[in-house]
C-alpha cells in the first residue's frame, strides 16, 4: 500500500545557482521491507526539483514522524508563526 499526502516544491528563489529548488513529498507506504513486514511508515522523500529519483528517502516510524512535527513546530514558533496557520 502506497497513498500520498502532499508534495510541493520549497519557497526558494529558483535563480539561486547555489542552492536549486527542492520538491518534498509526504506518503504513506507500508512496503519497507528493510523496516519489516506490513508496518506503516510516514515516508519523506526530498530531491532537486527536476531530478526524481536522486533524492533522498526516509521512512519514518511514528514516534519519529511525531518529532519531526514537533522540531517544525518549534521552527514556526521561533519564526513567530503560530503552527497550524
Amino acid at each position: 500500500m502506497r497513498r500520498s499526502i502532499d508534495d510541493a516544491i520549497d519557497d526558494h528563489p529558483a535563480d539561486d545557482d547555489e542552492r536549486p529548488a527542492t520538491s518534498w513529498a509526504v506518503a504513506l507506504s507500508d512496503d519497507c521491507e528493510a523496516c519489516g513486514e506490513g508496518e506503516l511508515r510516514v515516508v519523506l522523500t526530498v530531491e532537486e526539483q527536476g531530478r526524481p529519483g536522486y533524492g533522498l528517502v526516509a521512512h519514518l516510524a511514528p514516534a519519529t514522524a511525531r518529532r519531526l512535527r514537533v522540531a517544525l513546530a518549534a521552527a514556526l514558533r521561533e519564526i513567530g508563526e503560530a503552527p497550524g496557520d
